[in-house]
C-alpha cells in the first residue's frame, strides 16, 4: 500500500472509514484462517494505537453479534452460515430483486420467482448459490424477517365480490387482493390506502383491507396526499398534539430572561424566502472596539418549549423533518409553534439559543460562546431584498418591485452596514472552505408560479446568490463550531455523545462511472486523491454551468457521492470539508438539531457523556426519514411539472437527452427542465437498440446515434398524473 493510504489511517483520534465492511471482508475471505487483532491490523496497514483499538472493539462487536468465533484466546475465526445471508431487498422495475447483506462485497440477484412473497425494503434471510456458468452469486430468500412497509397508496378496481387495488409504487410487483367486505367505503376508481392483512402461501396476490379513502384520481389534494402517505409522511396532526401545542405557556417572564444571555439590544435580522413563514435563524452585528465583530448566530429555542417525553416530542420525533412539497409545507410542528411562538419575527421578544463569535477581518474566529439568549429582531429581508443592498452597496432603500410590502422603504443605516459586512466575511468563509476541498453544488432548483387553486401557471429557477450564501456561510460557521465545541478539544477528539452530519468520500467505483460519461462531453475528473477529486469535481460544476447538459451532469456528480446521514460515530463531512459537523440551525424543521440542542445544554451544565446506543437509533431513524420527505419533495416535482405540460401539448420543445434505456431516451427540456420519455417503439424511422457502452440507441439502417447529451426536439405524447410520468415524441429536424 502507498504512503498515502497509510497516512489516512495515521491521523489522530480520526473514525477509520469502512472499517466494518474491510475487517469482515479478511474474515469473510480467509473463512478457514484465525485472525488476531494485530493480524487485520496489518492487513489493512493499521500501524497507530488508536486505530488498533477500534479494531478490537470491532472484534468484540462481532463476536457478540454472532458473526464470529473466539477458537484461542485472542484468536477469531468466522462462523460459517451455510450459505445463509440476511439483508435488504431492492426490487427493480422489471420484479427481480437483489439483496444487499453488509456481509458480502456484491449484492445478491434475486429473480422473481425466489422471491418468496417478499417486498420491496422488507429485511430477508437468504439462501446464496453461485449461478450456473457464472461467478455471479443469486439466492433464494427463505424467510421474511420484518415487512418494511403495510400500507401502500393505489387505485381500486372493483369486481363482483371483491376487487384488487393497483398501487402507484412502481417497486411493487403485485396488486391487493381486497374483500368486498373490507372496501370501508371505498368505489370503484377511488384512491385508497390499502393495508398489508396476509399474503397465503398458495395465492398469487396479497390479501389487504381498505384503510383510507383519499379521493379521486387526478384531484389534486387526493394526489398530493398520495404522495405523502405513499412514504409514510402525514399530512395533518392527531388533534391531541395541536391540543398539547396550544396550551404551552408562551409568555416570556423576568425570571426566564434572568437565566439567559439578553441580546436584544443588538442589531439581529432575518433573510428568508419571500414565501417563508417559519424563521428559525437570525443573525446579529455589532462592531468592538478592538476592530473586531461580534456575530450572533441565534437559533429558535425550540427545545424551551418541546419538552421530552411529552406528546409533542414523540411527534415531532415521529416526523423528524418538515416536507417541502411543490404548493406546501408539512411541518414537524404545529404551526402554533413552527410559525408563531418559535418562529423569530421581527418585532417581537424571542428566546434563542446562540452560538456568539468574535471574527476578525480575515474571517478569523478569536473567540466563541454557546448559550440560551433572548433576541428582538429588528427586521425581516427576503433574499431578494439583501441582494439588492449587496449589489448596490451605497443605497439603503428597497424599490417596490422587490419589496415585501410592495411597497419602497428606507433601511437603517446599521442594519446595511451589518449585511455589506457579512456578506464580506461569508465570501472568505467560502473562499476557504473551497481551498479546504469543499465542493460546490450550487445547483438551479425548478419553482412553479401557482394559481388560487395550486395550478402551475408558470415555471422559474431558483439560484443561489450572494445573500443566500452569506446565510448559508454562517450557519455552516455555527454547525461546525458547535460539533467542534462538544467533539474536539486540547487537540484530540472527545468521545461524547453527540448528533453529527456526517458525508463518506466517494466512492470510486461510482466516480469512474461518472468519468464514463462526462468524458463524451469533453470533461474530466481526477481521482488521484481526495484534494484532486473535490478540485478536479468543482472545476467540472463550474465547466458545465449554464449549459444544456448541466442539469443531467450535476445530477449524476451528486449520485457518485454519498448520502450525507445523522450518527453519533463521527467521520466528519467530505462535501463541506469540515472533520466535526452538527446540525444545530434548524430546529423547527428537524429533529437531529433539537437532540443537539438538548446535548449542548447539557453538556453546558456540566453533564457527562450519555450512552450512545439511544442517540444512534434516533439518528439512524432520522436519516431514513429525511430520505423518504426528499423522495416526496422530488415526486411532487415530477407531479407538479406533468400538471404543468398538460397544456401545452402541441409545444415544440428543444431539450438534452438526459438518460438512455433498453426501452427509450429520456429527455429535459432545456427552458423548464420538466423530463420525460420517448420511448423506442414510438420512434418509426428506424429500428433503434440500447447501446450501453456508448449511453446510446442506435438505429440499424441509418446507423443514426440519439446518445446521451444530444441536443433533440420533442413535442408531448402524452401525461400522466397518476404515475408523474410524460411521454414525449421526436420532431423530426
Amino acid at each position: 500500500m502507498s504512503k498515502k493510504k497509510k497516512k489516512i489511517y495515521k491521523k489522530k483520534n480520526n473514525v477509520i472509514k469502512h472499517l466494518s465492511e474491510n475487517v469482515l471482508k479478511i474474515f469473510n475471505q480467509n473463512s478457514s484462517q484465525t485472525f488476531n487483532y494485530k493480524q487485520i491490523a496489518a492487513k489493512l496497514h493499521i500501524v497507530d494505537n488508536h486505530g488498533k483499538q477500534q479494531i478490537i472493539q470491532k472484534i468484540e462487536e462481532f463476536k457478540s453479534q454472532g458473526k464470529i468465533e473466539e477458537i484461542e484466546r485472542g484468536k477469531f475465526k468466522v462462523l460459517q452460515k451455510d450459505h445463509y445471508y440476511e439483508g435488504k431487498v431492492d426490487v427493480t422495475s422489471r420484479g427481480n430483486a437483489y439483496v444487499i447483506c453488509e456481509d458480502l462485497e456484491h449484492d445478491i440477484y434475486i429473480p422473481s420467482r425466489n422471491l418468496n412473497h417478499a417486498l420491496h425494503n422488507d429485511f430477508v434471510k437468504v439462501y446464496v448459490y453461485n449461478r450456473k456458468r457464472s461467478d455471479k452469486q443469486e439466492g433464494d430468500v427463505v424467510e421474511i424477517l420484518e415487512r418494511k412497509k403495510t400500507d401502500y397508496v393505489g387505485v381500486l378496481q372493483m369486481n363482483k365480490n371483491f376487487g384488487f387495488v393497483i398501487p402507484d409504487d412502481s417497486k411493487m410487483y403485485v396488486d391487493f387482493f381486497v374483500p368486498q367486505k373490507k372496501y370501508n367505503g371505498a368505489e370503484d376508481g377511488d384512491k385508497v390506502v390499502v393495508s398489508f392483512v396476509d399474503w397465503p402461501e398458495n395465492s398469487k396476490n396479497p390479501f389487504g383491507k381498505i384503510t383510507k379513502v383519499l379521493g379521486k384520481p387526478g384531484d389534486h389534494n387526493t394526489e398530493i396526499h398520495s404522495i405523502l402517505l405513499e412514504y409514510n409522511l402525514p399530512y395533518e396532526f392527531p388533534p391531541e398534539v395541536e391540543e398539547d401545542a396550544s396550551q404551552l405557556p408562551i409568555d416570556i417572564t423576568k425570571e426566564e430572561i434572568a437565566k439567559r444571555r439578553d441580546m436584544r439590544q443588538t442589531t439581529t435580522f432575518t433573510i428568508d424566502p419571500k414565501t417563508a413563514k417559519d424563521f428559525d435563524d437570525a443573525l446579529s452585528f455589532k462592531k468592538i472596539d478592538n476592530g473586531n465583530y461580534e456575530i450572533g448566530i441565534h437559533i429558535a429555542d425550540v427545545s424551551h418549549y418541546v419538552q421530552e417525553d411529552t406528546i409533542l416530542d414523540d411527534e415531532a420525533y415521529a416526523r423528524a423533518t418538515s416536507v417541502y412539497l411543490v404548493d406546501r409545507v408539512v411541518p414537524m410542528l404545529p404551526e402554533v409553534l413552527s410559525n408563531n411562538v418559535c418562529s423569530l419575527r421581527p418585532h417581537e421578544e424571542k428566546l434563542t439559543f446562540s452560538a456568539v463569535f468574535e471574527i476578525n477581518e480575515k474571517a478569523q474566529v478569536v473567540n466563541e460562546w454557546f448559550g440560551r439568549t433572548v433576541i428582538y429582531s429588528d427586521a425581516r429581508f427576503a433574499y431578494e431584498e439583501a441582494q439588492f443592498l449587496i449589489e448596490n452597496p451605497t443605497k439603503n432603500s428597497i424599490p417596490e418591485d422587490i419589496s415585501l410590502t410592495g411597497k419602497p422603504y428606507q433601511v437603517a443605516d446599521e442594519i446595511v452596514e451589518a449585511t455589506l459586512t457579512l456578506d464580506t466575511l461569508g465570501k472568505k468563509l467560502r473562499k476557504k472552505r473551497i481551498q479546504q476541498g469543499a465542493i460546490t453544488f450550487d445547483r438551479v432548483e425548478v419553482g412553479f408560479q401557482l394559481d388560487e387553486e395550486a395550478n402551475p401557471t408558470g415555471v422559474f429557477f431558483k439560484e443561489s446568490k450572494d445573500a443566500n450564501k452569506l446565510i448559508e456561510e454562517f450557519m455552516l460557521l455555527a454547525n461546525r463550531k458547535v460539533a467542534e465545541f462538544i467533539g474536539f478539544e486540547r487537540g484530540k477528539a472527545t468521545n461524547k455523545t453527540f448528533i453529527y452530519r456526517i458525508h463518506d468520500e466517494p466512492n470510486i467505483d461510482k466516480l469512474t462511472a461518472l468519468q464514463g460519461i462526462i468524458s463524451k462531453f469533453g470533461y474530466k475528473i481526477n481521482t488521484e486523491n481526495r484534494q484532486k477529486i473535490s478540485e478536479s469535481l468543482n472545476q467540472l460544476l463550474s465547466d458545465v454551468h449554464g449549459k444544456g447538459e448541466s442539469n443531467m451532469i450535476e445530477t449524476l456528480a451528486i449520485r457518485s457521492m454519498s448520502k450525507a446521514v445523522y450518527t453519533t460515530d463521527n467521520i466528519g463531512h467530505y462535501g463541506l470539508a469540515f472533520d466535526y459537523y452538527s446540525h444545530f440551525t434548524s430546529p423547527i424543521r428537524r429533529y437531529p438539531d433539537v437532540m443537539t440542542h438538548r446535548l449542548l445544554q447539557y453538556y453546558l451544565d456540566g453533564g457527562k457523556s450519555p450512552k450512545a446506543a439511544p442517540y444512534e437509533e434516533k439518528c439512524e431513524h432520522s436519516s431514513e426519514r429525511e430520505q423518504l420527505a426528499a423522495k416526496a419533495e422530488r415526486d411532487s416535482i415530477k407531479y407538479m411539472q406533468v400538471k404543468y405540460m398538460q397544456d401545452h401539448k402541441d409545444q415544440i420543445f428543444e431539450g438534452v437527452v438526459s438518460g438512455v434505456t433498453e426501452w427509450g431516451i429520456y429527455v429535459e427540456i432545456k427552458e423548464n427542465k420538466c423530463e420525460g420519455m420517448v420511448r423506442i417503439r414510438d420512434i418509426k424511422e428506424d429500428y433503434y437498440i440500447f447501446d450501453e457502452k456508448q449511453y446510446a440507441i442506435i438505429g440499424q439502417s441509418t446507423q443514426n446515434m440519439i446518445q446521451l447529451g444530444d441536443e433533440v426536439t420533442v413535442k408531448v405524447k402524452h401525461t400522466d398524473l397518476e404515475r408523474k410520468h410524460l411521454d414525449f415524441s421526436l420532431v423530426s429536424e
